[in-house]
């Protein structure tokens, strides 16, 4: 079998569409596209973001930020807050078409129309390197995705990723086996 060689470049599957959403001054909620990003531990994500990012700004003065799953019916609008800054649009957040509510568990917005959200205070920031970590307090989930049993599901959900290799965002969500158990038949 033959290869191609990409050398050393951040392309990887999946690659999560994050919304980051913080409260800048005036409690104006700020979001942000991320995709170099994951859970880190058990109650522990982190992500890579420039210190640039008014999101990240925000972040930092409040402490907290939300971490919302990019969906297909938000597509749009996800990218929208990737594509645009919010140090030159600081309402892009109501331009995108979003409502927020206050976390009950941190001070950060959470984006009604964004269904699954990690709520996270903030552990550490390095401005060299880039690198947010953050305290996974509380995971929300509108029960418009949730299964029978109480849990998510994956085909109401319909998260995005980010596919690097071609700029295309992609829909999760075909079932093609059973973790912790279809490797047994191995043993």
């Amino acid at each position: 079998m033959a290869r191609k060689n990409f050398g050393p470049k951040p392309l990887s599957y999946p690659q999560p569409v994050f919304i980051i959403a913080a409260y800048g001054e005036n409690d104006v909620p700020s979001a942000m596209n991320a995709a170099w990003g994951g859970i880190s531990d058990f109650k522990e994500i982190s992500m890579d973001l420039s210190k640039g990012h008014k999101t990240v700004k925000d972040l930092r003065k409040r402490g907290a930020f939300t971490v919302s799953m990019g969906t297909k019916d938000q597509l749009v609008a996800c990218d929208y807050v990737g594509v645009v800054s919010g140090n030159k649009v600081p309402d892009k957040v109501a331009r995108a078409g979003w409502h927020v509510e206050k976390s009950a568990f941190v001070d950060a917005p959470l984006i009604r129309e964004l269904p699954l959200a990690l709520e996270c205070k903030l552990i550490s920031y390095n401005e060299a390197t880039g690198i947010l970590k953050g305290e996974i307090v509380n995971v929300s989930a509108d029960e418009s995705i949730l299964d029978a049993a109480g849990n998510i599901d994956i085909a109401k959900l319909q998260p995005i990723t980010f596919d690097p290799f071609n700029n295309k965002y992609v829909v999760l969500g075909e079932t093609v086996g059973n973790a912790f158990k279809d490797g047994l038949q191995l043993k």
